[in-house]
């Protein structure tokens, strides 16, 4: 009986009162503490146990209650689980929280798929705001983790060198981020192409990011052209384009205001303060392992990819250049442009109608007459202004461009 072992043995499950074999379903292994652990499956677990000091010094356990026993039998085995829907908030919590302690969420084989159960069942409880600002390495190794969270309502990206052709925007614009509201993809290499790919499934299916209310294009070589791109989603209400080509004229206040509703804001506006950005949820200190876990591996990884480009590059200028990616000339181009932010937002009627009428209030007293004759003027105006979402259908139609880049999938 020494050699006796759970490794082939075969497992019964009692239902209504019959036994039932179960072949199909390998469960996971206690860990080996001692060697008797490792000969006799049925010596106890120190798991099951918990131990504390009373008043005297003296070392005392206690057992712990069936319900945490079987908590965490369930978080070992959670990639045999189907479901969580309809279970409380408070187990499945609980449950998460025995999973994160046991870092099943660190296994590449099974922490898809256990985030995927928790995201299903609890939405937006487990992760409603994701920051991968500067974190590209991260968002490499973790991608398929990283689109198992389908309920966020913000996600930055700011810095992670997605290019014009990266495979994140397909799940951007997918149903799976519907709920949406805040998306931040400055200083990504994105240009007027990658724009229009972009949203390009926005535009044809007329699906995705519908909930959109904040966008942050900031640090990006897009120009005036590829604002009507932007035109496919209805309820944008505030817009970062500082640092792009862009530059503040009068005609880019025009075709912000007559394309998106939006105008121009002379204060810089707290919703693209980054230092406000932060990852909220169940999820949050999985994130965290990730990002430690990641960088101690990829510690001896740099050091041999110094000495690759030590070796291949000539000069200390070019070296430097190479091993920190060009990083530091963003954040040279952000100081630069500190000063001339480029932040629009969509202005309430109240805040049109002051724009419009900026001298009104000199000319009251001498010409009341006028007045009237000007209250009926920010009508007119308004009217101009509201127009244009009418005509959106047609600056959104398909153009040949966007012809051959649905032919090119």
């Amino acid at each position: 009986m020494s050699d006796l072992s759970l490794d082939n043995s075969t497992i019964y499950v009692r239902e209504r009162g019959n036994l039932r074999r179960v072949s199909d379903i390998v469960l996971a292994q206690p860990k080996a503490l001692s060697s008797c652990r490792r000969t006799d499956p049925f010596v106890l677990r120190k798991e099951h146990f918990i131990f504390n000091y009373n008043e005297e010094g003296s070392l005392r356990y206690s057992t712990k209650s069936l319900f945490d026993i079987t908590l965490l039998f369930v978080a070992d085995n959670i990639h045999h689980v189907d479901s969580l829907v309809g279970f409380p908030e408070q187990i499945g919590n609980r449950l998460f929280v025995a999973a994160e302690e046991n870092r099943v969420f660190l296994n590449p084989d099974t922490s898809s798929k256990a985030l995927q159960l928790f995201s299903d069942a609890y939405g937006e409880i487990v992760l409603g705001s994701l920051c991968l600002r500067n974190k590209f390495p991260l968002l490499q190794e973790r991608m398929d983790a990283i689109k198992t969270f389908h309920s966020l309502k913000s996600l930055d990206l700011f810095g992670c060198k997605l290019g014009d052709n990266h495979e994140l925007f397909q799940h951007l614009t997918s149903t799976s981020l519907a709920s949406l509201i805040e998306l931040f993809i400055g200083g990504n290499s994105l240009s007027d192409a990658g724009l229009q790919r972009l949203t390009a499934p926005i535009r044809m299916m007329r699906k995705g990011l519908d909930c959109l209310q904040l966008l942050d294009l900031s640090y990006n070589p897009i120009s005036e052209a590829a604002l009507r791109y932007l035109t496919c989603f209805p309820k944008l209400v505030k817009l970062d384009l500082s640092g792009t080509s862009l530059k503040l004229e009068t005609g880019l206040k025009t075709a912000m205001l007559k394309l998106l509703g939006l105008i121009y804001s002379e204060k810089p506006l707290d919703s693209f303060d980054h230092s406000r950005c932060k990852t909220e949820g169940w999820a949050e200190q999985v994130v965290n392992q990730w990002e430690t876990s990641g960088s101690q591996m990829t510690k001896q990884r740099k050091i041999e990819e110094s000495r690759t480009l030590a070796l291949r590059f000539f000069g200390r200028q070019k070296f430097v250049r190479e091993v920190l990616k060009a990083v530091p000339l963003i954040h040279e181009r952000m100081e630069e442009a500190d000063n001339g932010k480029l932040h629009f937002y969509r202005p309430s009627n109240n805040q049109t109608a002051e724009k419009e009428i900026p001298s009104m209030t000199n000319h009251q007293v001498k010409t009341p007459c006028h007045i009237k004759k000007r209250k009926h003027q920010p009508e007119k105006h308004d009217t101009l202004h509201h127009s244009p979402p009418a005509k959106q259908p047609c600056s959104s139609a398909l153009t040949a461009e966007d012809i051959d880049l649905l032919n090119s999938y």
